[in-house]
């Protein structure tokens, strides 16, 4: 750009972004937070909340046993996505929270979780339904990792690490292996998201875990500092985010009932099993409502409000109405399916 052609008293982008580095002192730490505004795409506001949060401490800060369970090549990358702490300090949760509020708050401020999560997260679903030895099991939240190429599930702790959080992890990650896994695909990895933990007691308990799996730290914003009130949502701005959550949840309704109605009719689930591929399986049985047609030009438009990207006011409408009639007529008709089985 030329910064000539700038009205004067107007900063360009990259003058912004530099006047937000001018707070931090170390070269190599400078260098680094310009390398990742460049290559994330940071508006100054983020370069500058990540800062502030302290990023290059954190980055590659978890625990793990991934220079034991994957190749070294992989194992670095994988090091590289994991933070501790992870920072939440989007979330207005109070002391008595519960796992299930602490989960609720991230998924309807799913854009600020994948910012914090870093480049390359794609949501998969929210207490994704796996089925092992006849008995139900339900994920915190499942991910897909773009550049690792493999499934990412996150559990979600309100206490301190224990050892037998990592026992179940293990089995987590061998069932999405086994039942998700797409051969094309690395092994699926875990992230244990703990209110605190011990060092030497994490140690002890990935030591012989055999799959890929870290423990980190979260931390919420116990109040408001005054001073941050000014930057508040503000009503505009909430009109364009309550879209976005509204998508999300729908998705991830239509894909549980999608899931159920397959397993139902005796279909497996193949990998990658998102809402296209499902979709397609029961249209070929005849199995799909009327409305699907609409639903597959409104699926882009759910996997980009999954994905945390941005989504016009428009077409986020659009695609919550051509939802919310295909999803009404997935559960009638599922309905009517069981009334003709009994």
């Amino acid at each position: 750009m030329n910064h000539d052609l700038l009205p004067k008293g107007i900063p360009s982008d990259s003058a912004r972004s530099e006047n937000a580095l001018d707070a931090v002192k170390a070269p190599k730490q400078r260098a680094w937070y310009a390398r990742q505004a460049i290559e994330h795409g940071w508006s100054r506001n983020v370069l500058i909340n990540q800062i502030d949060s302290d990023l290059f401490a954190r980055q590659g800060s978890a625990l793990t046993n991934f220079s034991r369970t994957l190749p070294a090549e992989r194992s670095e990358l994988a090091k590289e996505i994991l933070k501790d702490p992870y920072s939440f300090d989007f979330l207005s949760l109070g002391p008595e929270m519960l796992e299930r509020d602490l989960e609720r708050g991230l998924i309807e401020h799913l854009r600020s979780l994948i910012l914090e999560l870093g480049k390359g997260f794609a949501f998969v679903g929210s207490q994704y339904h796996l089925e092992v030895g006849g008995q139900d099991y339900y994920l915190d939240l499942l991910f897909y990792h773009l550049r690792l190429r493999c499934f990412v599930v996150i559990e979600l702790k309100i206490e301190d690490f224990k050892p037998e959080f990592a026992g179940k992890m293990n089995f987590y990650l061998s069932a999405v292996d086994d039942q998700l896994r797409h051969k094309d695909d690395q092994p699926t990895i875990g992230i244990i998201l703990c209110k605190g933990r011990n060092e030497v007691i994490v140690e002890y308990a990935l030591r012989d875990t055999s799959k890929p799996m870290g423990v980190a730290q979260y931390k919420l914003s116990p109040a408001l500092p005054p001073q941050l009130a000014r930057d508040l949502p503000t009503v505009e701005e909430f009109a364009r985010e309550f879209p976005l959550m509204s998508i999300v949840k729908l998705r991830i309704e239509i894909e549980r009932t999608l899931r159920d109605i397959m397993r139902e009719n005796g279909i497996a689930v193949r990998p990658p099993a998102g809402l296209g591929n499902m979709l397609g399986e029961l249209h070929r049985r005849g199995l799909a409502p009327k409305s699907t047609t609409p639903l597959l030009d409104a699926v882009r438009v759910m996997n980009q409000a999954a994905h945390g990207l941005d989504v016009d006011a428009e077409s986020a409408q659009r695609a919550v109405d051509i939802g919310t009639v295909f999803l009404t007529e997935l559960r009638n008709q599922r309905g009517r399916d069981a009334g003709k089985t009994s």
